[in-house]
């Protein structure tokens, strides 16, 4: 069994057949108890027969059974549910990195469709979905009184058709359409950048590749900076990733820890609880991190972010991320489908569950909204001669012949990352202060070995051995 850290239902899969066993036959040890058990079964027996004699049309029985297995697993909380044969096959083909739909992550709240997180580089992120949108309609028709599952499959569709979506969106005034077409979504699970001296980590989801594709891709990204002894820090960026598999969260957790709990989690029964503990390693090599999150951060990156958080290991920057702090382990219950049932919350080193809280960053930072372009246009210079600024620029100025040119040109290139950085604010403000923030704890030579182990969480789980790996 796999045990998954989902935000909310994927824009791609619909709760929509149901199927179900029972492990062994019902044993009487509380006869009052199952008695009662027994009269509600007759009661849906009863109302079951009533609706197939007595309903205006014909109705199909298996459907009437399937749904009424799905409410009742969808009355439990917004994140169990039945998947369908389809729907069991989409969910392992999106961990395993590539499906069909728009890119978005999805839930419901006070019966609205609420967009939990646009998946990078999908037809929703292009088209302008951001988190926290709330879709209202689809093609036109209202999506109110419809269960999650029904609105999701009212936005799916062959691959290249379009659909129109109306969004709801704090700060706007009005309601107001996009026109998305469907594509096949293939994720790029971690994507690097540089900036300056800093490495830049995106990791959209954690599904089977998310590790591995992280080793690669930073030690790819070590080497284009020149080797480790050339980075600054490295910027972890969760922000918009719903989640994913519960055992890729701790191998990505574990890639920056050298011991002590990375997370656990505690069920209905005491004895499956569990706990997992980091190994001897740290890719970063000690190097100073920050973790960027937002609202659209969900599941598996606030397992990610809370361990570091506790074991001061990074910095974590934005604002406070979602808050869903339980754990999905997905049952097959035929040999086709399965049911998505929640079974545990799980809680951070220091022992803190983020349910419905969410992590609170150490350093809060607001992402600007993009300013119209017409301000663009107005804080252009309307010239392009230059004017004196600095004494280089006063006419027979004295030349600093106290720097060789090698010198120089280490001025030059230092002075063309600081305005790179600058300019970065205009595109992403966040990944900017982040940037900012590796590059003064690297001027005082921090690393993380400096941290001490007093202010750290007392709650380590170093006695406990290492916790089994989800599978």
């Amino acid at each position: 069994m796999k045990h998954y850290l989902l935000a909310g239902a994927i824009g791609t899969l619909a709760g929509i057949t149901v199927a179900t066993q029972f492990a062994g036959p019902l044993v009487a040890q509380e006869s009052g108890k199952n008695a009662s058990v027994y009269e509600q079964l007759d009661l849906f027996g009863n109302v079951f027969e009533r609706v197939r004699g007595d309903y205006v049309e014909q109705v199909d029985d298996k459907k009437l059974i399937e749904a009424a297995i799905n409410g009742m697993l969808t009355s439990l909380d917004p994140h169990s549910s039945f998947l369908s044969a389809k729907d069991y096959d989409d969910m392992q083909t999106q961990t395993r990195g590539s499906f069909g739909g728009l890119g978005i992550e999805v839930g419901q709240e006070d019966g609205l469709v609420k967009v939990i997180s646009p998946i990078d580089d999908t037809p929703a992120a292009e088209a302008g979905v951001k988190a926290g949108d709330y879709i209202t309609h689809v093609n036109g028709e209202s999506l109110m009184g419809l269960s999650l599952d029904e609105s999701v499959e009212k936005m799916r569709g062959p691959v290249g058709s379009e659909i129109l979506i109306t969004i709801l969106r704090e700060g706007e005034k009005e309601p107001f359409d996009l026109t998305i077409t469907r594509d096949t979504i293939k994720l790029t699970v971690v994507k690097t950048r540089i900036e300056g001296h800093a490495v830049v980590l995106r990791v959209t989801t954690f599904n089977d590749e998310t590790i591995d594709t992280l080793r690669t891709e930073m030690a790819k990204a070590i080497k284009d900076a020149g080797g480790i002894d050339k980075v600054t820090g490295f910027v972890l960026d969760l922000r918009n990733n719903p989640g994913g598999l519960l055992n890729q969260a701790i191998e990505v957790s574990d890639a920056f820890l050298d011991k002590g709990e990375i997370v656990s989690t505690r069920g209905r029964k005491p004895e499956e609880s569990e706990r997992w503990n980091a190994k001897t390693g740290d890719l970063a090599e000690s190097k100073p991190m920050v973790v960027l999150i937002n609202g659209g951060s969900a599941s598996a990156s606030e397992i990610v972010t809370g361990a570091l958080q506790d074991h001061r290991r990074a910095i974590v920057v934005g604002t406070k991320s979602f808050g869903k702090g339980s754990v999905q382990t997905v049952m097959p219950v035929t040999a086709d489908s399965a049911i998505r049932l929640t079974t545990a919350r799980y809680y951070t080193p220091s022992g803190r569950s983020i349910q419905s809280l969410g992590i609170q960053p150490d350093i809060i930072v607001e992402q600007p909204a993009p300013k119209p372009q017409e301000e663009d246009e107005a804080g252009k210079p309307r010239t392009q001669s230059k004017f004196l600024n600095s004494e280089a620029d006063l006419r027979g100025a004295l030349n600093n012949d106290s720097i060789s040119d090698e010198e120089r040109k280490q001025i030059e290139e230092e002075a063309k990352q600081v305005e790179a950085t600058a300019k970065l604010r205009e595109e992403d403000y966040q990944l900017a202060y982040a940037v900012d923030i590796l590059k003064g704890l690297a001027a005082v030579d921090y690393h993380a070995q400096q941290v001490s182990e007093a202010v750290k969480p007392a709650n380590t789980g170093e006695d406990s051995g290492q916790g089994a790996q989800a599978e």
